[in-house]
C-alpha cells in the first residue's frame, strides 16, 4: 500500500501546474472565480442588455442608449466562478493488475490526487469517488487545499477486490450531480463499450465537462507474452493456461475493435479521452494531456 504523500509526485505537479485545469464549458460555482458561468449578474465582462424592471440598480443604466432612446436598458456581465471537478476512480479489482511495479490502481490514485492538488491549487473544489460495481467511498467536496492529505490518505487506504459496473456508477453519479463541473472519469474502461456509451451518454446530459483517462498497462496493449503463461481472472474464477502465441494475433484483433469502440463512445459524447500506458511516467501523461487542452481552447 502506498503512503499518502507518495501519491504527489513532484515531478509530475511540477509540469502540471503551469498549465492549469480549466474549464472548457460553463461551470455552476458557488463564488467567484476564473471560469465562465450560466448565470449573468454584474461582474467583469459584458454580456447583454435588458430592460430596466423597478428595484433594478440605477448604477447599472446604460446612460447612451437613454440618451438616444429615451429608454431604459441595464447592462448585464459575464459572472465569472470557480467549478467542481468530480474525480471518479475505478477500484474495480480488473485495476490491481500491472506487469511491473506499477498496477493499474496505483497509477489511478497517483493521477487523481495529483489532478486534486491542481485543482485546489487554482482555488477550485474537488470531490472524489471510488467505485467498482457502485460508489465505495466519497471523499465530500472541498476547496480547501489543506485537506489534500485526507484526500490522498482515502486514495491510498482503498483496496480494489470487487468485480466492476462502469456503466451503473456513470448512471447513478450522473443522477446525483446538482450543478455543471468537470467529471474526470479514471478507469481501464474494460466493460462492454455500448453499456459504457449508455453511462456517458447518461453523464453528458448534466451538461458537465467529461473528461476520461483510460488507463492500461503494456502487456495489455501490444501482448508480447511468449511461452506457456496461466491466466488467472481478476473478477471471477477462470483460469486459462495456454501459449500467447496462439492468441496474439486473435487478442490484438479483439482489443482494437474493443479500444475503436471506446474511442467512438467519447467522441459521441463530446468527451476528451487519453489513453495511458502505465509504464510510462504520470508526469509525461498528465503534462500531455493538458497541453493538449490548452492548443485545443
Amino acid at each position: 500500500m502506498p503512503a499518502a504523500h507518495n501519491l504527489l509526485d513532484p515531478d509530475t505537479l511540477s509540469r502540471a501546474e503551469p498549465l492549469g485545469l480549466m474549464a472548457r464549458r460553463v461551470v455552476e460555482g458557488y463564488r467567484v472565480g476564473e471560469h465562465r458561468s450560466p448565470f449573468n449578474g454584474f461582474a467583469i465582462e459584458f454580456s447583454q442588455h435588458r430592460e430596466y424592471s423597478p428595484g433594478d440598480d440605477p448604477r447599472h443604466l446604460d446612460w447612451k442608449i437613454l440618451g438616444r432612446s429615451d429608454k431604459y436598458y441595464i447592462k448585464q456581465y459575464e459572472q465569472d466562478t470557480n467549478y467542481v471537478a468530480h474525480l471518479l476512480v475505478d477500484g474495480s479489482a480488473s485495476m490491481n493488475f500491472g506487469s511491473g511495479k506499477v498496477s493499474k490502481f496505483h497509477y489511478a490514485r497517483g493521477l487523481a490526487a495529483c489532478l486534486a492538488y491542481l485543482v485546489l491549487q487554482q482555488r477550485d473544489a474537488v470531490t472524489a469517488t471510488l467505485f467498482d460495481d457502485r460508489p465505495r467511498d466519497t471523499f465530500q467536496r472541498t476547496d480547501s487545499l489543506g485537506k489534500i492529505h485526507n484526500l490522498c490518505t482515502r486514495l491510498a487506504d482503498f483496496q480494489p477486490a470487487r468485480p466492476g459496473n462502469l456503466r451503473a456508477c456513470l448512471e447513478d453519479y450522473a443522477a446525483r450531480l446538482t450543478s455543471r463541473g468537470i467529471v474526470v472519469v479514471v478507469s481501464d474502461l474494460l466493460d462492454d463499450p455500448a453499456e459504457f456509451l449508455q453511462g456517458l451518454r447518461r453523464l453528458s446530459l448534466t451538461k458537465s465537462e467529461v473528461i476520461v483517462f483510460q488507463l492500461l498497462d503494456h502487456e495489455e496493449i501490444t501482448f508480447p507474452l511468449d511461452g506457456t503463461v496461466r491466466f488467472l481472472g481478476l473478477e471471477d474464477d477462470t483460469r486459462l493456461q495456454t501459449s500467447p502465441a496462439d492468441l496474439r494475433k486473435s487478442y490484438l484483433a479483439a482489443f482494437n475493435e474493443h479500444q475503436t469502440a471506446v474511442r467512438r463512445a467519447c467522441e459521441q459524447c463530446g468527451v476528451h479521452y487519453t489513453l495511458c500506458d502505465t509504464t510510462r511516467p504520470l508526469a509525461e501523461a498528465l503534462s500531455g494531456y493538458l497541453a493538449f487542452r490548452r492548443r485545443a481552447g
